[in-house]
């Protein structure tokens, strides 16, 4: 379990963005034996070989070849994005004598934590080499960048009604002297920029610490972009391991929305699986099961009244099984007791989540997947604390208890 977690803090460390964690699944799934497929091109797959295919290099979709006649496919997804700080196009600005970056928020981000922090950039590029339009990813992994706090001398309210202007108090500052913000992202492709020209990019901030154990014990795991690429790391490992049919989808833009074409109520999931079901594809959706693996909310010991008191999920104590009567999660009593059961004969323990009655719920890509599918579906995630903050933390135990969950869950 210790290296399992350690693998896991390794991918993340090494996935600043979706980009970045695409690349690192590819890699590893064709280190594995995975043939990449083209989605324009034609398929001709194989009875017994592995394949994988990307969209937009931030969602991933990956299977093994033929479904199970009996039970299709069981098929994992999680997202590959994260809340966080995008740059803006025009990003370059100046203010009291220091250059700083634009940026505007990703998703549901919890800003606070985002101040005075070590901050890197890494992302997409998209420019010219002479008249060749071309493509890199980047990632500049030393601190250059610094989202300073107002001292609480100027701001006698910090501790106790501060609000945060998404606007005016989150711009990062990178310099006090000129910057030629183009060439020094050029820069990052390779040191003669003269034949090269910027036409956009898609650049992130993200926090420069690694991932880490915490604890007395080491009981902990600590990390940015736990929601979601723990879920991601977790199939991935599941898919490698397993020996029944499974297919892997990790997709991107699941934090805005997932109604884009890379997104889960796009069109990459269902179209993947018609080529490959052919005229069967409705058969094998009835045949199929679901998991949306989507990290869940951990009852927080400073604030216990925030979780129903009978549903409130511990790090440490088990898989979550997330529940809503409006079905903001998609799972049934019947794909419930699917896992449950596999569940019980590994000894793996589970917990069931639902927010308290008073409270606004979140989704995942499960309801989204099922319907656009039809497949039947259930939500489980591992608990975890700060979610959508710069740095998450997560129990040791979870995310293993829930690879041994998914490795076995296609033959209940």
């Amino acid at each position: 379990m210790r290296e399992f977690n350690e693998e896991l803090l390794s991918f993340i460390n090494a996935s600043p963005t979706p980009f970045h964690a695409v690349a690192w699944m590819a890699q590893t799934l064709e280190c594995r034996g995975f043939h990449r497929l083209e989605e324009d091109e034609e398929w001709m797959l194989i009875e017994g070989q592995d394949y994988y295919v990307t969209r937009n290099d931030s969602s991933i979709v990956a299977f093994t070849y033929p479904p199970c006649a009996e039970k299709g496919y069981m098929i994992v997804g999680a997202h590959t994005d994260s809340p966080h700080l995008r740059l803006k196009p025009n990003p370059l600005t100046t203010s009291a004598g220091v250059k700083r970056l634009g940026v505007e928020p990703y998703g549901g981000v919890l800003l606070n934590p985002w101040f005075d922090r070590d901050l890197g950039l890494a992302g997409r590029v998209v420019y010219l080499e002479g008249e060749v339009r071309k493509e890199a990813l980047i990632n500049i992994e030393r601190p250059i960048a610094m989202i300073p706090s107002l001292a609480i001398h100027l701001d006698k309210e910090a501790n106790s009604s501060r609000s945060i202007n998404a606007q005016t108090d989150i711009v990062p500052l990178i310099a006090t002297g000129e910057v030629d913000f183009e060439h020094f992202i050029l820069s990052q492709i390779q040191e003669n920029t003269a034949d090269l020209t910027l036409l956009a990019h898609e650049l992130s901030f993200y926090d420069l610490q690694k991932g880490s154990f915490i604890g007395v014990n080491d009981e902990f795991v600590a990390s940015a972009r736990l929601d979601n690429l723990a879920s991601c790391f977790v199939g991935l490992h599941a898919l490698l391991e397993t020996t029944y049919p499974m297919m892997l989808a990790c997709m991107d833009h699941e934090e805005v929305g997932s109604e884009t074409h890379v997104g889960a109520a796009g069109t990459f999931v269902e179209e993947t699986l018609r080529r490959i079901a052919g005229p069967d594809y409705g058969v094998l959706m009835r045949r199929s099961l679901m998991v949306s693996c989507d990290n869940a909310h951990a009852q927080h010991p400073n604030f216990p009244s925030k979780h129903e008191s009978e549903h409130a999920p511990q790090l440490n104590g088990g898989i979550v099984i997330k529940i809503n009567s409006n079905q903001r999660y998609a799972t049934s009593a019947r794909t419930q007791g699917r896992f449950l059961q596999c569940a019980r004969a590994l000894h793996v323990p589970t917990q069931t989540f639902i927010t308290r009655s008073d409270m606004g719920c979140g989704s995942t890509i499960g309801p989204i997947t099922s319907t656009r599918l039809g497949v039947e579906t259930i939500d489980v995630g591992i608990p975890q604390l700060a979610m959508h903050s710069i740095r998450e933390l997560a129990g040791t135990k979870d995310a293993y208890g829930l690879y041994r969950i998914l490795m076995q869950l296609g033959d209940f």
